[in-house]
Protein backbone atom coordinates (compact mmCIF):
# COMPACT_ATOMS: atom_id res chain seq x y z
CA UNK A 1 0.00 0.00 0.00
CA UNK A 2 0.99 3.47 -0.55
CA UNK A 3 1.97 6.15 2.19
CA UNK A 4 -1.53 7.67 1.50
CA UNK A 5 -3.73 5.14 1.42
CA UNK A 6 -1.85 4.00 4.88
CA UNK A 7 -2.89 7.59 6.18
CA UNK A 8 -6.47 7.32 4.74
CA UNK A 9 -6.78 3.85 6.37
CA UNK A 10 -5.77 5.34 9.56
CA UNK A 11 -8.02 8.57 9.51
CA UNK A 12 -10.59 6.35 9.56
CA UNK A 13 -9.59 4.21 12.61
CA UNK A 14 -9.25 7.26 14.13
CA UNK A 15 -12.87 8.83 12.97
CA UNK A 16 -14.09 5.36 14.13
CA UNK A 17 -13.03 5.68 17.72
CA UNK A 18 -14.05 9.65 17.49
CA UNK A 19 -10.73 10.76 18.08
CA UNK A 20 -9.87 14.08 16.56
CA UNK A 21 -7.59 13.71 13.41
CA UNK A 22 -4.01 15.23 13.94
CA UNK A 23 -0.61 14.67 12.06
CA UNK A 24 1.24 13.31 15.41
CA UNK A 25 -1.55 10.71 15.39
CA UNK A 26 -1.92 9.96 11.92
CA UNK A 27 2.33 9.42 12.51
CA UNK A 28 1.69 7.72 16.07
CA UNK A 29 -1.10 4.86 14.45
CA UNK A 30 0.93 4.28 11.47
CA UNK A 31 4.64 3.84 13.22
CA UNK A 32 2.89 1.56 15.50
CA UNK A 33 1.98 -0.94 12.54
CA UNK A 34 5.29 -0.80 11.24
CA UNK A 35 4.72 1.70 8.72
CA UNK A 36 7.02 4.79 7.71
CA UNK A 37 5.06 7.78 6.81
CA UNK A 38 6.14 11.16 5.98
CA UNK A 39 5.34 13.91 8.11
CA UNK A 40 4.19 16.02 5.13
CA UNK A 41 1.88 13.81 3.89
CA UNK A 42 0.42 13.64 7.29
CA UNK A 43 0.22 16.86 8.01
CA UNK A 44 -1.54 17.55 4.48
CA UNK A 45 -4.16 15.25 5.26
CA UNK A 46 -4.56 16.81 8.75
CA UNK A 47 -5.37 20.01 7.23
CA UNK A 48 -7.80 18.47 4.63
CA UNK A 49 -9.77 16.91 7.02
CA UNK A 50 -9.67 19.07 9.85
CA UNK A 51 -13.52 20.38 10.66
CA UNK A 52 -14.87 17.69 8.50
CA UNK A 53 -17.15 14.70 9.95
CA UNK A 54 -15.91 11.74 8.03
CA UNK A 55 -18.58 9.56 8.88
CA UNK A 56 -20.87 11.97 7.43
CA UNK A 57 -18.52 12.05 4.13
CA UNK A 58 -18.60 8.25 3.71
CA UNK A 59 -22.97 7.97 4.61
CA UNK A 60 -23.25 10.84 1.82
CA UNK A 61 -21.23 9.24 -1.19
CA UNK A 62 -23.25 9.39 -4.63
CA UNK A 63 -25.48 11.85 -3.97
CA UNK A 64 -25.69 13.32 -7.27
CA UNK A 65 -28.65 10.69 -8.25
CA UNK A 66 -31.35 13.20 -8.01
CA UNK A 67 -31.29 15.24 -10.91
CA UNK A 68 -31.14 12.27 -13.13
CA UNK A 69 -34.06 10.95 -11.61
CA UNK A 70 -35.72 14.27 -12.61
CA UNK A 71 -34.82 14.16 -16.38
CA UNK A 72 -37.18 11.38 -17.34
CA UNK A 73 -40.12 12.54 -15.64
CA UNK A 74 -39.39 16.05 -17.96
CA UNK A 75 -39.69 14.04 -21.19
CA UNK A 76 -42.53 12.17 -20.42
CA UNK A 77 -44.85 15.01 -19.72
CA UNK A 78 -43.65 16.78 -22.67
CA UNK A 79 -45.08 13.92 -24.99
CA UNK A 80 -48.48 13.89 -22.66
CA UNK A 81 -48.59 17.32 -23.43
CA UNK A 82 -48.48 17.08 -26.88
CA UNK A 83 -45.75 15.58 -28.52
CA UNK A 84 -43.97 18.39 -30.21
CA UNK A 85 -40.84 17.19 -28.17
CA UNK A 86 -39.54 14.64 -30.11
CA UNK A 87 -39.36 17.45 -32.91
CA UNK A 88 -37.67 19.39 -30.95
CA UNK A 89 -35.02 17.14 -30.06
CA UNK A 90 -34.22 16.25 -33.81
CA UNK A 91 -33.78 19.95 -34.53
CA UNK A 92 -31.68 20.65 -31.54
CA UNK A 93 -29.29 17.80 -32.35
CA UNK A 94 -29.20 18.75 -35.48
CA UNK A 95 -27.20 21.73 -34.52
CA UNK A 96 -25.35 19.65 -32.69
CA UNK A 97 -23.72 17.96 -35.72
CA UNK A 98 -21.44 20.56 -37.08
CA UNK A 99 -18.20 19.49 -37.08
CA UNK A 100 -14.92 20.90 -36.47
CA UNK A 101 -13.94 20.59 -40.00
CA UNK A 102 -16.37 22.96 -41.54
CA UNK A 103 -14.67 25.61 -39.30
CA UNK A 104 -11.39 25.28 -40.95
CA UNK A 105 -9.69 22.77 -38.34
CA UNK A 106 -9.66 19.31 -37.37
CA UNK A 107 -8.97 17.00 -34.63
CA UNK A 108 -5.47 15.81 -36.87
CA UNK A 109 -4.70 18.77 -39.26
Amino acid sequence: MSEIQNLSLAALILADDAVEITADKLIALTSAAKLEIDQIYASLLAKALEGKDIKEMLTNVGGGGAPAAGAPAAGGAAAAAGGDAPAAEEKKEEAKEESDDDMGFGLFD
